[in-house]
């Protein structure tokens, strides 16, 4: 798998910034057929840090409605990776 597919976009949010700030983790959102290792390969190339630990999960699919029809999302992988003491990854450079 090429390794600019691998990482799908980032996740910016609350709990997010929370892991950041206190741990130094930063969180991805990957693609559903990518493991550990290539997470790790793909963030070290990318944005030239160093990863210490990559956690991945599956995310469920939500039972949305929209009027009378009833539907799901679809599912996702989320991956939490720990970065070294010093790396830092700048998701608004330019903001």
């Amino acid at each position: 798998m090429d390794l600019h597919r691998v990482l799908e976009k980032p996740l910016v949010t609350e709990k997010s910034t929370l892991m950041s700030e206190s741990g130094n983790w930063v969180l991805f959102q990957v693609n559903r057929d990518a493991n550990k290792h290539l997470v790790k390969q793909a963030v070290e190339k990318i944005f030239k840090v160093s990863v210490l630990r990559v956690n991945t999960l599956m995310m469920k699919p939500k039972t949305k409605r929209f009027g009378k029809f009833v539907g799901q999302t679809q599912s996702w992988k989320k991956a939490m990776v720990l970065l070294k003491d010093g790396d830092t990854i700048d998701f608004f450079e330019g903001a």
